[in-house]
């Protein structure tokens, strides 16, 4: 005989009330046993000796209470389960006290390990066993009544779901997809459940989004205006904490919006606006911090009071080099090595190995990372009231659409704006990049996707092929051909030339007068008529005469000259010093203007002394014997050594005096080598 599902099942048994045989179904609350489970409560932080015997003991009571339970029978297992309200209530405060493994805990007793550990297995095993239907042949339950017992008791929901896949995931997820998979599979409500949940699971996200960004702006606001309070900030190992906190926050939070792109495109769009200037200002917080703490007294003190300040420096950057994330997102903003080579102009005794090995591992931190890419990309335009209220200027849609897929999304995230327009050449390449693996889409709905999405072939490649695209490219006619843009500007009114709207111009106009269209020669002019043909000159006449340079011809009579202007300019008149004031701002003193020169003697009145003036009138009379001796030319005149020789026409030539006096007395010459001192020359003689 089949053995029946426990919901079906009846069993006898003696009350012991009446002492008589009742039959009462398997599931019964009288089959409960009185049992008391304790609430569980997590491992103290700190290894108090009182505090860890306190947890121990009650974490033995919670340990054997489960170990009863799960060597129960069937049937009294399940009425323990449904009935008994204290398990449920251990069980979920197991769920919300247990800590997490990112949860800050300082190094435990091995004691306290082994009860974890004990705990941690015992709880799995009972939610393993309430999550099972049929255990055997003979003991099981039916699977409509199975899902109902836990739906209608509450021995899971969303939350504990949610809490056993965090717990219990790494290490046991065959077992554990098995389960979860079976309750939903039991009871289709759980869906129902899942789609509910999600509104709230998004406003936590958002509470957290919204939450951490008040926070950012505050603190970065009241450092901006007072940033006095650093130093109090970094008592505390502010940047560190900040810096860890950046690293573990952001790329979880940035992921967390990213797989939830699908269930509200305009909310998550939104808070991803908010998260990327939550980044940035928690950048600069950071560099406020390493301003007023390192940088601003490097560049005020004196030579010799910056080196605790360059030490600081180098130690807080030292403390992050394992934090990549947050030096690629700071080195984008505030490049690092401009800070070290400020520090490097401010101090001769810097200590290269260490700024040397801070700037090698800020390169390290970008490897496999598009460093142009992430420099190059800004936030979006962000406004701000005095309440902290951020309007985004532009759509959150937008953006967001832009990065749906990327994983990656480094700095900027999903906030970069889009790129310039591509057109020509470039565009045409990207359009059949996309058409060369899918020959039946249209250039125009390929050249919407390519605009939609940044101009990234490979992205409207992967939308298309999934089906996610926008709704708005989905509902575009995917044979959509592509228009061709008439040019703004022809060529006809784009021309322009020094003919550009004259009287013959037919661009411009339709008619043009033919009578005055001549072609060849006119025969009834000749040359002759053509110069004395004036015509030209008197109508140029009266503009020429403006600029004052045409002045009639004015006839003189004879010995009659022209007047004479102030204005003319003349040409040999010397006006050098017209300009100077001279004598003007001289400092002459009284003695000088008032002074007299002293009385000198004229030359005619003065008594003749002799031998005055011997001198005077000897060097009278060879100015004038110099004056009164006759040239010889250049060519007759040869300097060989100390003397001079004059050429002759015949002969060799002979020995003269200089050519200064040929007359001059021998007594008032100087002796030369190879001439006799009595030597007189005539000048005739020389040249007969």
């Amino acid at each position: 005989m089949p053995s029946l599902p426990l919901d079906q099942l009846q069993i006898t048994h003696t009350d012991l009330k009446t002492g008589k045989l009742r039959t009462s179904p398997a599931l019964h609350p009288e089959q409960k046993a009185d049992r008391y489970f304790v609430l569980y409560k997590p491992p103290p932080k700190d290894n108090i000796p009182a505090l860890v015997e306190e947890y121990l003991e009650r974490a033995t009571f919670v340990a054997n209470d489960l170990d009863w339970l799960l060597a129960l029978p069937h049937d009294k297992f399940w009425c323990q389960v449904i009935f008994d309200e204290t398990l449920q209530k251990c069980l979920d405060s197991y769920l919300r006290y247990v800590p997490r493994k990112f949860d800050e805990w300082v190094a435990p007793a091995p004691e306290v390990v082994d009860m974890q550990k004990r705990l941690h297995r015992s709880v799995f095993l009972t939610f393993l066993r309430m999550s099972t239907h049929k255990e055997s042949k003979d003991h099981f339950i039916s699977p409509s009544a199975f899902g109902e017992i836990l739906y209608n008791n509450f021995l899971f929901d969303i939350p504990k779901i949610l809490d056993l896949c965090v717990l219990f995931g790494k290490g046991n997820s065959p077992l554990l997809q098995k389960m979860i998979g079976n309750i939903f599979i039991q009871q289709p409500s759980y869906y129902n459940d899942l789609d509910e949940t999600m509104p709230t699971i998004l406003q936590e996200l958002k509470d957290i989004v919204l939450y951490l960004c008040d926070t950012c702006t505050t603190l970065w606001a009241f450092l901006d205006i007072f940033p006095l309070a650093c130093q109090t900030f970094q008592k505390h190992d502010f940047c560190y904490r900040l810096a860890s906190f950046y690293e573990i926050a952001i790329p979880e939070l940035e992921s967390a919006i990213k797989k939830r792109r699908l269930e509200d495109s305009k909310l998550l769009g939104d808070l991803w606006q908010r998260l990327s200037h939550s980044r940035k200002k928690l950048l600069e917080i950071f560099h406020i911090l390493m301003n007023q703490i390192c940088l601003l007294p490097v560049l005020e003190n004196s030579c010799d009071n910056i080196q605790g300040f360059i030490e600081e420096f180098l130690q807080i950057f030292s403390s992050l080099l394992q934090e990549k994330r947050f030096l690629r997102d700071y080195d984008t903003l505030f490049p690092v090595a401009d800070d070290v080579s400020l520090l490097q102009q401010a101090s001769a005794v810097l200590d290269e190995t260490r700024t040397a090995y801070i700037l090698q591992a800020v390169e390290s931190a970008w490897e496999g990372v598009d460093r142009r890419k992430a420099t190059d990309a800004k936030d979006p335009p962000v406004a701000e009231d005095p309440n902290g209220v951020i309007a985004m200027v532009e759509p959150v849609s937008g953006p967001f659409s832009h990065l749906e897929n990327s994983e990656e999304g480094e700095c900027m995230g999903a906030a970069a704006p889009l790129g310039p327009p591509v057109c020509g050449v470039e565009l045409d390449s990207l359009i059949s990049q996309v058409k060369d693996l899918l020959p039946d889409l249209g250039e125009g709905f390929i050249l919407a996707c390519l605009e939609h999405y940044s101009y990234n072939p490979e992205q409207v490649i992967n939308n298309i092929l999934e089906e996610r695209l926008a709704p708005a490219l989905s509902q575009l006619d995917r044979s959509l051909d592509r228009q061709v843009k008439p040019d703004p500007t022809p060529l006809l009114t784009s021309r322009h030339n020094v003919f550009q709207n004259d009287e013959f111009d037919v661009f411009s106009r339709d008619t043009v007068d033919l009578s005055r269209v001549h072609k060849g020669r006119r025969k009834e002019e000749n040359t002759r008529s053509l110069l004395n043909d004036k015509r030209e000159v008197v109508a140029q006449r009266q503009r020429y005469e403006q600029y004052s340079v045409v002045v009639e011809e004015v006839p003189l009579q004879p010995g009659e000259g022209l007047p004479y202007r102030g204005d003319d300019y003349e040409d040999e008149y010397d006006d050098t010093y017209d300009g100077n004031q001279v004598g003007a701002n001289d400092a002459d003193s009284d003695d000088e203007l008032i002074s007299r020169r002293p009385f000198t003697i004229p030359q005619v009145l003065r008594t003749k002394v002799p031998g005055e003036g011997q001198e005077e009138d000897e060097d009278e009379e060879e100015e004038e014997a110099e004056d009164e001796a006759p040239k010889v030319p250049h060519w007759q005149v040869v300097d060989e050594g100390e003397g001079v020789v004059l050429k002759g026409r015949l002969g060799a030539p002979c020995p003269c005096l200089p050519a200064a006096g040929f007359q001059a007395a021998p007594a008032s010459l100087p002796r030369r080598r190879g001439a006799p001192s009595s030597l007189r020359c005539p000048l005739g003689e020389l040249l007969a």
